[in-house]
């Protein structure tokens, strides 16, 4: 039969209108368009959101039925559990009606999914919201887990479907109150805290494995470890699976199976199975050995015996069991392994693979141990995949998979199939989409993904439009590639992602304007326009930047920087400071304030206009200059009374300033005595001579005379009058040609700190001072050697004009007095 059959062409548009569905995500209403995109707008002012009313006892057991896997043609298969399951069974009841929430860890193939139904069925009246059995399978943040509790408990008060916003959802998973079967776990540590945390009035069992993340220390869970079967319950196990007593031999063989094994109740299964071929195969079931076969039965007349599988062949099964199944059996097989281990719900199995009896291979499937159920699907048991993938049956996967892909396109499509049916079908669509070509994964993609927003599988519908945009980019299609990016555009704003929202939203308009699609550029933008208006809002409710509040007490006032010396204090709330401006004066004052108690602070005055970040807090008192600068006035002290932690304190910032004043005199004063010294040029010329005096001990005389070298020195050794004369001078005296000379014979103008005495002539006398001479302008140098003036004039001068010094050294002035004469 055509595997095609029952299928129509996915290029052509399915039969009735467009499913457009409006739905509430937060604060907006989302329409659902699979035509032109989904848009999104706020909700209107008038408009309330209704509360959601949890359900009843009805809708908790429809509820209940949707979360087990659908029922198989046939007989359905009753739940064994073992006298040692029991005991841990009435284990976990007593802990889950107790409110403890229980961690059952154990190894693939163990039984923990049996278990589960177990338990679940002696807790029904346990908490009022029921028993909510989930399914932890692929599910790695608790996000997702929290939607599908809420989905599980509350209802929509309307028919307008309900996806809550964080908060309100956190707020409503805190009052249910239910025991929660969490199978197939693959989260640990913090993410698990979370739900935990979420959720307190909810009793948990956790199904995993020995590999998954283990819970924190502040998760509080009872730990409860499955183990294998023992020696007794392996054999009877065994029996009950094929339904006789075992053989002496096959006793034996059950024993080494169980070593090899280590005890897995799935390796009984899949060796019950293994016997109950071999039975079929010898013909030993049903007591009719002596009848000869019929026409169309396929049982040779004269077939050899069967005998018992090796225990390789019995740990690992699969190609044995898999060889004797029926034909559409293995071809469901292969569909499973082209589809990463997920097996598509059995209606679909007609259509995929040819056969219309093909939806009775998966309870043929679930007998012989090669499928196990996950959730509301089966898929294939742990390793069979591996197995099977070994003997060929992944070879022929890619049309496998996208002849899955061309049907699950088709089928999501269709009007008639409601959202939810596609949900409970999204891990097949997913893998489908995984392992089709590029064109089939676009149209699957572009079917799929208005049913997963519409059903409110987001996770699934985040999937698939990442899937289908890469797809349409590999496949060169622009417009569906526009659409994808809109999509992702307006999932992220429904989750508050904005930024990932702005960045999907401006590729989807820009790929909508390379391709002139006004209507779609229309709706990018109105999202683009809210997520704005969110960016705005948050920018908004951001809490203000830092401040340094002033201390409850009285605190100590620093000097902070000022623009003049003397300025009055600024007066106004102070805010504390850690540690001193390094180029201020620290000026300790009494603390002021009601309590004398207080810790002394160091404060500096707050700024008038708010700081925007803490480089502007800290910009006064850690300026980035050396340049000392003047303190202002302090305000006057208040008295109080001394602590013993404010004496502390104050001494320990005094010597902070101390040590600072001493640092910066040091700097300034190796400034001051590393001036530049300036050379007198030689020749005919002005017969300047600059002097860098060190600083004379108290009660010593200087007396110095300018030299060429621009190094002043005592006056003539033979001339007592001179050497006499200048005792006392606190610089080098200043020589001046006699008028009359010529140029070119060093006239020149009066240097500062040289007054002239009677007749015109110059007096040598400057003031003592530490701060260097101010230096003339340079003239050109000559050639010819430099020359002494002499004056005769021995009266001294008395128009010595002192200079004063803005440095904070002290300077001592004296008179200076130039004596000039003849030689003797």
């Amino acid at each position: 039969m055509d595997r095609t059959q029952g299928q129509v062409d996915p290029a052509e548009p399915s039969s009735g209108p467009a499913r457009v569905v409006t739905l509430t995500a937060g604060d907006f209403t989302l329409t659902v368009n699979p035509v032109d995109g989904s848009e999104i707008e706020p909700l209107r002012p008038g408009a309330e959101r209704a509360r959601p009313r949890k359900r009843d006892a009805a809708g908790r057991a429809a509820r209940d039925t949707a979360a087990r896997p659908p029922v198989l043609p046939g007989a359905p298969a009753s739940v064994r559990l073992t006298p040692a399951r029991e005991e841990e069974r009435g284990r976990l009841v007593r802990l889950l009606s107790h409110g403890r929430s229980v961690r059952l860890t154990g190894p693939s193939g163990s039984g923990r999914s049996g278990l589960l139904d177990a338990v679940a069925a002696d807790c029904a009246g346990v908490a009022p919201d029921g028993v909510v059995r989930l399914s932890g399978y692929g599910q790695q943040q608790p996000g997702e887990l929290l939607h599908a509790l809420y989905a599980a408990v509350y209802e929509a008060p309307d028919e307008r479907p309900l996806r809550p916003d964080r908060e309100e959802l956190l707020a409503r998973v805190r009052e249910i109150g239910a025991v929660v079967l969490l199978d197939d776990l693959e989260t640990g540590g913090a993410a698990l805290d979370e739900l935990l945390r979420a959720t307190p009035e909810c009793a948990y069992l956790l199904a995993a494995t020995p590999d998954t993340k283990a819970p924190s220390d502040a998760s509080h869970l009872e730990e409860v470890f499955l183990g294998g079967l023992g020696r007794a319950e392996s054999v009877e196990f065994l029996e009950a699976g094929v339904g006789r007593a075992l053989t002496e031999e096959e006793t034996a063989w059950a024993e080494d199976l169980r070593f090899a094994s280590e005890g897995l109740p799935l390796r009984f299964v899949q060796a019950a199975a293994l016997l109950r071929q071999r039975d079929e195969l010898n013909g030993t079931r049903g007591g009719d050995e002596d009848e000869e076969p019929g026409v169309f039965e396929e049982r040779p007349r004269d077939a050899a015996f069967v005998p018992l599988p090796t225990l390789a062949e019995a740990a690992a099964p699969a190609e044995l069991l898999a060889s004797r199944v029926s034909e559409s059996a293995r071809a469901v097989l292969r569909i499973a392994c082209a589809l990463g281990g997920e097996l598509p719900h059995h209606a679909h199995l007609p259509a995929l693979v040819g056969d219309t009896h093909a939806d009775a291979a998966v309870a043929e499937l679930l007998g012989c141990g090669l499928v196990t159920a996950v959730g509301t699907r089966y898929r294939l048991a742990p390793g069979v995949a591996r197995q099977l993938e070994e003997v060929g049956y992944g070879d022929p996967a890619a049309e496998e998979a996208r002849t899955a892909a061309r049907h699950y396109a088709w089928w999501t499509g269709h009007a008639s199939v409601t959202p939810e049916r596609v949900a409970a079908e999204a891990d097949a669509v997913l893998a489908a989409l995984a392992g089709a070509d590029v064109v089939a994964a676009v149209l699957l993609a572009r079917t799929a993904a208005p049913a997963f927003a519409a059903s409110l599988h987001w996770e699934a519908w985040e999937r698939v439009l990442r899937s289908g945009a890469e797809a349409a980019r590999k496949a060169g299609e622009v417009a569906e590639q526009a659409y994808f990016h809109h999509e992702l555009g307006v999932l992220a704003l429904c989750e508050g992602r904005l930024e990932r929202a702005r960045a999907e939203l401006e590729a989807s308009i820009g790929l909508k304007g390379a391709l002139a699609d006004k209507r779609g550029t229309v709706a990018g933008r109105r999202a683009l326009a809210l997520v704005t208006d969110r960016e705005a809002a948050g920018a908004a409710a951001v809490s203000p930047p830092l401040r340094l509040a002033p201390p409850v007490g009285g605190a100590v006032a620093v000097a902070a920087p000022s623009a003049a010396p003397g300025a009055v204090a600024a007066t106004g709330p102070t805010v504390p400071v850690a540690v001193a401006a390094p180029a201020a004066v620290a000026a300790v004052a009494a603390p002021v304030g009601p309590r004398a108690s207080e810790a002394v602070t160091a404060v500096a005055p707050a700024r008038r206009d708010a700081p925007a970040n803490l480089a502007e807090v800290f910009a006064e008192p850690f300026p980035m200059s050396l340049k000392p600068s003047p303190a202002p006035a302090l305000a006057p002290p208040v008295a109080a009374r001394p602590v013993a932690g404010s004496r502390k304190r104050t001494v320990l910032l005094a010597a902070a300033g101390a040590l600072t004043v001493a640092a910066l005199g040091t700097v300034v004063a190796l400034a001051v005595g590393s001036g530049d010294e300036e050379a007198t040029p030689a020749g005919p010329g002005p017969k300047v001579s600059s002097t860098t005096p060190d600083v004379p001990a108290a009660g010593t005389d200087t007396d110095t005379a300018g030299e060429p070298g621009g190094n002043d020195s005592a006056g003539d050794p033979a001339d007592p009058a001179g050497a006499g004369a200048g005792a006392g001078a606190g610089t080098g005296a200043v020589t001046e040609a006699e008028p009359g000379a010529t140029p070119g014979e060093g006239a020149v103008a009066p240097t500062p700190g040289v007054s002239r005495g009677a007749g015109g002539k110059p007096s040598g006398g400057a003031t003592p001072s530490r701060k260097p001479p101010v230096v003339p302008p340079k003239t050109s140098p000559v050639a010819s050697p430099p020359t002494t003036s002499a004056s005769p004039s021995s009266s001294p001068s008395t128009g010595v004009t002192p200079t004063t010094t803005p440095t904070p050294t002290t300077s001592a002035s004296a008179s200076t007095v130039t004596s000039t004469g003849t030689g003797t």
